[in-house]
């Protein structure tokens, strides 16, 4: 059994920074919530943003993003990029499509002054509070339904730092989560519980 957690979906996080600083109120039916330490909304020493085109464009960036973190790389897609020249068009397009979309190829880094000192900040606090062995691993307090979620298909979770409880199957392998869902193992065993059922 094979389970991968990525608890650094930049891509992810970097929207829900942008949503929370510039404090945006997309027209989507299912965001997660606020992120568990918000950044200063508005302090991003930037004048001229489009605050409407953003929050227009962010669903559809959080869509596409999301899509692409539920999907299961092909590894031959890391072999492939191994035989291209550094900067060709073709290593361009194959680190395209492992990295996937996100703000940034929309935007650039506009409002995004303030994103890399926070993230070292969250990533100082998460790798404060890793568990120390192996009994106080999220997915061995909780193995039962990790293994039920596995047989129905489950190879990948993706964490997100955002406050409360909040998870998505985000396709055919996968499940979206807080940091606080996976950290609780009754939540977190709800939660594999809704993959396959």
């Amino acid at each position: 059994m094979v389970i991968t957690v990525d608890d650094d979906p930049v891509s992810l996080v970097e929207l829900l920074w942008i949503r929370d600083a510039w404090d945006l109120r997309p027209d989507h039916d299912d965001v997660p919530p606020p992120l568990a330490d918000p950044p200063d909304p508005g302090v991003n020493g930037e004048d001229e943003v489009d605050i409407q085109a953003w929050q227009a464009a962010w669903p559809e960036i959080w869509d596409a993003t999301l899509r692409h973190a539920g999907e299961v790389l092909d590894p031959a897609l890391f072999d492939a990029i191994r035989g291209t020249a550094n900067n060709s068009p073709e290593r361009m397009e194959l680190l395209a499509r492992i990295t996937g979309p996100s703000w940034r190829d929309r935007f650039g880094d506009t409002g995004l002054v303030w994103f890399q000192p926070w993230q070292a900040s969250q990533f100082r606090r998460r790798t404060a509070s890793l568990p120390t062995s192996t009994e106080e691993q999220p997915e061995h307090r909780s193995l039962d339904a990790l293994i039920n979620a596995w047989r129905h298909g489950l190879t990948r979770i993706v964490t997100i730092p955002c406050r409360g409880s909040f998870t998505r199957v985000i396709g055919p392998h996968a499940l979206l989560m807080t940091d606080e869902t996976r950290a609780d193992a009754e939540t977190f065993s709800a939660a594999l519980r809704q993959f396959g059922s």
